[in-house]
């Protein structure tokens, strides 16, 4: 089954790879004895589905969360069951690959008006003046 990321891009599910492992932190028998943490995998680098400018922004993006092999790893244990924890990876994994897809806009280069380059240097010159003012002069004896 694919999951729809965009209107152009969807992921199937044999690209994803799941494993349940203990959660950490306090929750008492609970937290001992059930695997219900999620950690969910999913190859950038070797992605079919993911065009290859999505691809590399969504490693930007992921930061120290993909290693060196390009896998994209989310640890998601909030929830007291592995369903709940699946379907918050899912959504983050799907969040992030949106955030990816967007383009950004490139920067349009401006010039400075000519009014805030007169009020540039006039804050320069205001400054400058503290700071003769501030100048010991030798004696002219």
């Amino acid at each position: 089954m694919a999951i729809r990321i965009t209107d152009s891009i969807s992921i199937d599910e044999s690209e994803l790879d799941e494993s349940f492992v203990r959660s950490s932190g306090p929750g008492g028998q609970n937290v001992n004895k059930l695997s219900t943490a999620v950690q969910l995998r999913f190859d950038v680098r070797r992605s079919p589905s993911l065009p290859n400018d999505v691809a590399l922004r969504l490693m930007r993006l992921a930061g120290r969360r993909v290693t060196k092999d390009g896998v994209l790893v989310l640890m998601a244990q909030n929830h007291r069951t592995q369903e709940r924890n699946r379907a918050e990876a899912l959504d983050r994994l799907v969040a992030l690959i949106q955030e990816a897809a967007v383009r950004p806009t490139p920067r349009r280069a401006t010039k400075p008006t000519k009014a805030s380059k007169q009020r540039r240097i006039e804050g320069k010159k205001l400054r400058s003046g503290i700071k003769n003012l501030r100048r010991t002069r030798p004696d002219s004896d």
